[in-house]
C-alpha cells in the first residue's frame, strides 16, 4: 500500500482538500489570504510532504460555551488543507469496517439519523442503557491509536504524516484531562502522550477508529443487536434488565482496555417509555422533545443577535442563516409550540416560524 502516500500528495488530491477547507470560508482570514496564491501554497505544500520537511503550525485555542464549555483547537489553514488531503485517501479504508450504527462524522449518517436509529430501538425494546465516556477527546492514547492505524494502514511514509498530525496535538488539552490509572499503569503512565484536538477533521475520524473495536465488542462479543454510538455517547437496548446491567460491567471493563472510562454513575438501565436524553433531545418511543437547555441557549443567542443586527454588526443574511440553522435542527422534535411562541416573544422581520 505505499502508493497510499502518492495518492495524498497527488496535486487533483490537494486541490480537492483545499476546496473543501475552504467551503464557506473563502472570505475570511487565512483561508482567503491561501486562495489569492493557491497554485503555488499548494507547491510548496506538496513539495514540503514529498521532502517530509512539512512541519505543522500552532494551535489558535478558543473556547465555547454551549452545550458545554469545550477547548477548540483551530489548525492553521494550510494544515487544515493537509488533514482534508489525508482522510480523503485513507477513510474509505477504514469505513469499510466500521459498524453500521455509528453516527458521528460519517457520510450518510450525521445527529438527526442517529435520533430517529435511537427511536427507532425505543419503539422495539423495553430497556435501555445510555452511557457517554469521561473526557472523550483528552483521554484518547497516541500509542494504542498509532497502532489502530498500523493494522490497517501500510505505508510507512503515510503513517509518518498521521504522527505528525497526532504528535502536533499532544497535550493541547492537559489542561482538560483529570489522570486515571487502570490495571498495570505504574508511575510513568501519566507521561503517556495522549488527546485530540478538538477542531480537528482527523480527531473527528481518528475517534470513530479509536472505537471501532469497542463497537464490535458490543455488538459481537457482547451480542447486543441494538446498539448505537455518536462520538462518545453510545446506548444500548434490551428487553431484559438484568442482562443490560451485566454488560454495563462488560464495557467498562473493555474500555479500560482503550485507557477510557464512563459515567458510571450516571449510566442506568431504565425504561424506554421514561425518555432518554440524546443529542440535545429526549426521545420517548411516540414523541421527541427538545431539552430545555438548547432553548435557553438559543433564545438567549437570539437576542443578541437581533441586537447587533439592530445596531448594524451584522447583516440580515448573516441573523437568518443563525435562525435557519436552528429551525432545521429541532423541526426533528416535536418544538412547533415553542418556536411559534419563541418568535412571537422575539419577531424577526421577515420571518414567521415553521
Amino acid at each position: 500500500m505505499a502508493e497510499l502516500f502518492d495518492a495524498v500528495t497527488e496535486w487533483d488530491n490537494l486541490w480537492r482538500a483545499f476546496a473543501v477547507a475552504a467551503r464557506g470560508k473563502r472570505r475570511k482570514g487565512s483561508a482567503a489570504a491561501f486562495e489569492q496564491q493557491v497554485a503555488d501554497r499548494l507547491v510548496i505544500v506538496q513539495d514540503e510532504l514529498r521532502g517530509k520537511t512539512y512541519r505543522p503550525g500552532a494551535y489558535r485555542h478558543f473556547f465555547i460555551h454551549e452545550p458545554k464549555r469545550r477547548k477548540i483547537s483551530a489548525a492553521p489553514f494550510r494544515d487544515r488543507v493537509v488533514h482534508h488531503a489525508l482522510c480523503q485517501v485513507i477513510e474509505p479504508l477504514f469505513e469499510a469496517s466500521f459498524i453500521a450504527d455509528s453516527y458521528a462524522n460519517r457520510r450518510s449518517k450525521g445527529t438527526h439519523r442517529a435520533v430517529e436509529r435511537l427511536q427507532h430501538h425505543a419503539r422495539r425494546y423495553r430497556y435501555v442503557l445510555r452511557a457517554d465516556i469521561v473526557q472523550h477527546f483528552p483521554s484518547l492514547d497516541h500509542d494504542l491509536l498509532r497502532g489502530k492505524l498500523a493494522r490497517v494502514v501500510d505505508d510507512p511514509d503515510l503513517l509518518w504524516l498521521a504522527g505528525l498530525i497526532l504528535d502536533s496535538g499532544a497535550g493541547v488539552l492537559a489542561d482538560e484531562y483529570s489522570p486515571v490509572y487502570f490495571p498495570g499503569d505504574d508511575l510513568l503512565a501519566a507521561c503517556r502522550p495522549r488527546g485530540l484536538p478538538i477542531g480537528n477533521l482527523t480527531s473527528q475520524f481518528w475517534s470513530n477508529v479509536y472505537l471501532d473495536d469497542f463497537d464490535w465488542f458490543v455488538q459481537r462479543q457482547l451480542g447486543c443487536g441494538a446498539y448505537l454510538r455518536y462520538v462518545d455517547d453510545f446506548a444500548l437496548f434490551g428487553d431484559d434488565r438484568k442482562t443490560l446491567w451485566q454488560w454495563k460491567e462488560a464495557l467498562i471493563a473493555r474500555l479500560a482496555q482503550e485507557r477510557l472510562t464512563i459515567h458510571a454513575s450516571e449510566a442506568q438501565v431504565l425504561p424506554t417509555r421514561c425518555g432518554i436524553p440524546w443529542l440535545g433531545f429526549v426521545v420517548y418511543p411516540t414523541h421527541r422533545l427538545l431539552k430545555r437547555r438548547n432553548a435557553v441557549n438559543f433564545t438567549r443567542r437570539l437576542s443578541g443577535n437581533l441586537d447587533a443586527y439592530r445596531a448594524g454588526s451584522i447583516s440580515f443574511a448573516e441573523l437568518d442563516a443563525s435562525v435557519r440553522g436552528w429551525i432545521n435542527h429541532v423541526r426533528y422534535a416535536d418544538t412547533w409550540g415553542l418556536r411559534k411562541h419563541l418568535f412571537a416573544a422575539h419577531p424577526i422581520p421577515g420571518r414567521r416560524a415553521k
